[in-house]
């Protein structure tokens, strides 16, 4: 695969489902007693409560109708919400919060604006699995950076925008940080965030059609089935325009797997996925969670424990395209210490397709705090696991009306929003 931008070595880190199913697996215990510097998080010293998913009574509420909403991000030091719509376009939800009064509870109040913030439509292929597929924001809210299908080839593009203060961009600040080549036109991943390491993660399916004909997965010297972690702060001498292949378009953290180019791409942080819709970090302790579509049968979540709080998942190899969840794959073997999803269900229910969420950190429904929320694209209701230790303890599913969940989000405040191929943005409420 030709790979269109520079790599540089790093000198320095940065300061350091279906409800029915009862498969279950076990991995690496968490360091539950560590901080995390995650935008938004509070940071502590003790263990996360653990609630209680039979004590939860869950609702949604409708904040927002938008044309294919795909993902949603909060900006650090702002209120409002920004979501991705899969056309190309990313449009901002104004978020205003009510005073308190001696008889009512303070409110938020939500407001869709008419015009987008960016409009990359005409560069984005809009079809299927491909699209505009994810945003983040930098951990100071400065850059705004992009994933998304290109014309006219259907290579994976990253895109770095600067932002002014009241949600202004500069689209003349456009930087592209990376470019990937897909051979098909599913399996494109488009998860992007930054970890609490303050680093770029991004997700890249293994390339599409069925079965990983080509063998991404398991190949270390490709980009393309696994999850990447990136450096894209280079420094003030790379200016707008700076396309991938005219200079630096990112380093490479020293503390990556294959920083050194050894056994595997520098870029690389975990492998052997299939497609991660989608991948998220635990805001109190650093651990990350990736939910892998499975090919036909079934459905997983990854669960991959931090070390005080950072270096979450780090050289993961989780199977594919030698096993799907905790099964052979045709005829395949579980690689020597490859690690096994904490949680999977098969497709004899109806799904088809997991969507993967966060672990609840919000304040605004406590007997659900630290459960993991996903759902799948054919079943609908919401589906919650608690985890301890690598262990699943507890499962449910939640039968609110939120028919083909695509996407979730989270905001400034740790309380999540469901997105729905029709349009609906939900945000998830106390019952």
């Amino acid at each position: 695969m030709t790979r269109r931008f520079a790599v540089l070595v790093a000198l320095t880190l940065l300061a350091a489902a279906c409800s029915s199913s009862d498969d279950t697996s076990t991995t690496t215990p968490s360091s539950a007693t560590t901080a995390s510097t995650l935008p938004g998080a509070t940071v502590t010293t003790e263990a996360p409560v653990v609630g209680t998913l039979a004590n939860v009574a869950l609702a949604a509420e409708e904040i927002a109708v938008l044309e294919e909403p795909i993902a949603l991000a909060a900006r650090p030091s702002s209120p409002n919400l920004y979501i991705a719509e899969k056309e190309g376009t990313v449009r901002v939800v104004k978020v205003t919060r009510t005073e308190a009064t001696p008889t009512e509870d303070a409110e938020l109040t939500y407001e869709l604006q008419t015009t987008p913030i960016l409009d990359i439509s005409d560069d984005v292929i809009n079809d299927a699995e491909q699209g505009l597929l994810g945003l983040a924001f930098s951990t100071d809210g400065r850059q705004l950076y992009v994933d998304y299908t290109a014309e006219p080839d259907g290579r994976t593009v990253v895109a770095e925008y600067q932002l002014g203060d009241r949600d202004s961009i500069d689209t003349d600040s456009r930087r592209e940080i990376l470019t990937v080549a897909q051979p098909y036109a599913n399996h494109n991943g488009g998860q992007i965030v930054f970890g609490p390491d303050g680093y770029l993660y991004v997700g890249l399916g293994d390339g599409g059609s069925g079965g990983d004909p080509e063998g991404h997965g398991q190949n270390t010297d490709d980009l393309l089935g696994s999850i990447l972690r990136v450096d894209p702060n280079v420094g003030a001498d790379v200016g707008a325009d700076v396309e991938a292949e005219d200079g630096p378009a990112y380093l490479i953290p020293a503390g990556n797997p294959f920083a050194d180019g050894v056994d595997g791409l520098p870029e690389t942080w975990i492998y052997g996925v299939r497609n991660p819709w989608r991948f998220t970090f635990d805001r109190a302790t650093g651990d990350l969670w990736v939910a892998d579509v499975g090919q036909g049968e079934w459905e997983e979540v990854n669960y991959l424990p931090s070390a005080a709080g950072f270096d979450a998942g780090r050289g993961a190899n989780l199977g594919w395209n030698q096993m799907e969840g905790t099964h052979s794959f045709e005829g395949g073997e579980n690689p020597a210490g490859a690690i096994l999803p904490v949680y999977e269900y098969s497709h004899a229910d109806g799904g088809c397709s997991i969507t993967g969420g966060y672990v609840y950190r919000g304040d605004a429904i406590p007997s659900l705090a630290g459960g993991y929320l996903f759902a799948d694209y054919c079943v609908a209701g919401i589906r919650a696991i608690q985890a301890n230790g690598g262990v699943v303890i507890d499962q449910r599913t939640f039968p609110l009306p939120t028919d083909r969940v695509i996407s979730f989000g989270q905001d400034g405040d740790g309380e999540l929003f469901a997105l729905l191929e029709g349009g609906q943005v939900l945000k998830l409420i106390p019952g």
